[in-house]
């Protein structure tokens, strides 16, 4: 094992942790349950790939169709599914979560430690061969797994504090199906191999951003308004 190439593995989730606690700096969360938080996202991957093998095998589509299926469902849904049972399971209901940012701060971490494990897996093994994949990833693959943490939480956190009980089922489900349709959109761009897609990766990974920066900016601003 390359103990560098797993550095440069870790390295990108580090950064954008420290971007989610720069902006949960007003109400911050126990260090631990991040912490554990970001230890089970870790261990997501396990059921994950299990899942998405399964998945696979019952994918009897060929073409465009069964890459819209691997896509979807078998990874995006998948892995999204896994992460955030990972934040229902430890962080959802704990007292510490008491604000709207929280969501977001939790899923962000699920879903780093989720994408910390894949990433070292594809850095310092499966493609430990390629040139520059670490960069590759560093600046699209972990970020995306973040960004998706971002919209999760954004409903996983409405959810939370929804006093309807409709609407409160309607942000629970958005929690899962929106973050699991832009991750599988993102992956039938880049498998599909279709040139269309290739020209609309990059704005769409713009969107993604910017969205995300817009729900991380309307939660700072409710937990400011609510500690200063």
């Amino acid at each position: 094992m390359n103990l560098q190439l797993v550095l440069l593995a870790i390295f990108p989730s580090i950064i954008l942790a420290l971007i989610i606690l720069f902006y949960d700096r007003y109400d911050k969360e126990p260090f631990g349950l991040l912490m554990k938080v970001f230890f089970f996202g870790m261990l997501a991957t396990i059921p994950t790939i299990i899942a998405e093998v399964i998945g696979n095998m019952f994918n009897f589509f060929s073409g465009i169709i069964g890459i819209a299926v691997e896509a979807f469902i078998v990874v995006g849904l998948a892995e999204e599914f896994f992460k955030r049972r990972v934040v229902l399971k430890h962080a959802f209901n704990h007292p510490a979560f008491d604000e709207k940012q929280d969501g977001i701060v939790y899923c962000g971490f699920a879903a780093l430690g989720f994408a910390t494990l894949e990433n070292i897996l594809y850095v310092a093994f499966y493609f430990a061969e390629t040139e520059g994949i670490w960069l590759t990833r560093a600046l699209l693959s972990v970020p995306a797994h973040a960004l998706l943490g971002v919209t999760m939480g954004y409903y996983l956190a409405m959810a939370k504090f929804c006093m309807n009980p409709q609407k409160r089922q309607s942000y629970m489900t958005r929690s899962l199906v929106v973050p699991a349709a832009l991750h599988g959109l993102y992956d039938f761009m880049l498998m599909s191999g279709m040139q269309i897609f290739t020209l609309i990766f990059i704005p769409f990974v713009i969107y993604l951003w910017i969205s995300s920066i817009k729900k991380l900016n309307q939660y700072h601003r409710e937990s400011k308004q609510m500690h200063t």
